[in-house]
């Protein structure tokens, strides 16, 4: 499974590592992914997703309910 939010679809960035000299040398920007486990009482079923931190603090701002229905809408594909 690929470093890809469920929720946000945010993946890893490239740039660059700047040395003293102004070398450059490639590198990759992570994105900050945790593997989560959601009841959703609609469905009456746990959910296992792997979100970005910010994506987490969107389900607690606006319930797990509405994200995955505003994800789906959006296209994701999720159980």
């Amino acid at each position: 499974m690929s470093r890809v939010c469920s929720i946000t679809g945010k993946k890893a960035m490239v740039g660059n590592n700047v040395s003293h000299s102004h070398r450059k040398t490639k590198r990759t920007f992570s994105v900050n992914l945790i593997k989560k486990r959601f009841f959703v009482p609609e469905e009456n079923q746990w959910v296992t997703l792997k979100i970005s931190a910010s994506a987490l603090k969107t389900i607690n701002r606006k319930g797990i309910s509405a994200v995955l229905k505003e994800a789906r809408a959006n296209g994701m594909e999720l159980k």
